[in-house]
């Protein structure tokens, strides 16, 4: 235990947190968006609203959306817009939500 004058030492566990949380990719910030966007890479959104462009990953989020916004027009599966089939990733660029940082 230390004195009152004395400052705590940072702990091996507490710089690893640090390290960890800096050199992961938590999907935020710009590179996070153009992740979840789709645009470049495929990204989380696989499914495209016909109707407004919307992205989502997955066919219950996007009955969700669709019944959220577009009421009167009846769901129909079939015209999604499947984006992970239309884009092809390139082997080059990180994938999103991958764990690693460029800096090291």
């Amino acid at each position: 235990m230390t004195g009152k004058a004395k400052p705590k030492k940072h702990t091996a566990k507490e710089i690893a947190a640090k390290v960890d949380a800096a050199t992961t990719n938590r999907g935020g910030g710009k590179a996070g968006l153009a992740d979840r966007s789709g645009v470049e890479k495929g990204g989380h959104a696989k499914y495209e609203c016909p109707l407004c462009k919307t992205t989502a990953p997955d066919i219950k989020s996007m009955q969700i959306h669709h019944d959220a916004r577009h009421p009167k027009v009846p769901f129909d599966e079939t015209k999604l817009a499947n984006l992970h089939a239309t884009h092809t990733a390139d082997p080059a660029k990180p994938r999103p939500g991958v764990r690693g940082s460029f800096k090291r």
